[in-house]
């Protein structure tokens, strides 16, 4: 399936945007490819990522999958649209034991209001990709002028992630 995205600057605002998330920062990721529909978010394995037993951190794997399969989306979307992540399911299947992991996010299903992406994330060692995780997820596109609603106590909802 040809994708077609509604902004010619969508890599830029893509970019714009990853460059926004401290989080990622953090983890020291790279956002090498952006493309319709698709894009790759990279992360070298490093001590500060690491769980106990040596493997990149589930949380860091769900992590990059979900910013991955959030931009493929926000590659699809026009120019004042943004995104947010209404829910996903990871499938962690193997170790995240490689010297690099590679999170691959792909549109499924474009929508007016809902996206259906999907995210494999690999783990690169000695050259060879093993896939380490699966998962699915449902974006809702968001009109950039509008802000997530305030929770009643007046804190911001934090049942969905903003790409």
């Amino acid at each position: 399936m040809r994708l077609q995205t509604h902004d010619p600057e969508f890599a830029s605002r893509v970019r714009v945007s990853f460059a926004k998330q401290h989080a990622m920062a953090l983890i020291r990721a790279a956002l090498p490819v952006v493309e319709p529909g698709c894009t790759e978010i990279h992360v070298p394995h490093w001590e500060g990522i690491e769980q106990q037993h040596g493997f990149v951190h589930g949380g860091v794997v769900g992590m990059i999958a979900d910013s991955a399969a959030g931009y493929a989306a926000m590659t699809l979307v026009a120019a004042d649209v943004s995104v947010l992540t209404v829910e996903y399911k990871l499938n962690l299947v193997a170790p995240a034991d490689g010297d690099k992991l590679i999170a691959r996010g792909k549109v499924v299903r474009p929508g007016r209001t809902l996206i259906v992406t999907q995210a494999e994330v690999f783990a690169v060692k000695d050259g060879k990709e093993t896939l380490c995780a699966l998962m699915q997820q449902t974006i809702m596109t968001v009109a950039r002028s509008e802000k997530p609603k305030a929770a009643s106590h007046g804190q911001p909802e934090k049942t969905a992630q903003n790409h």
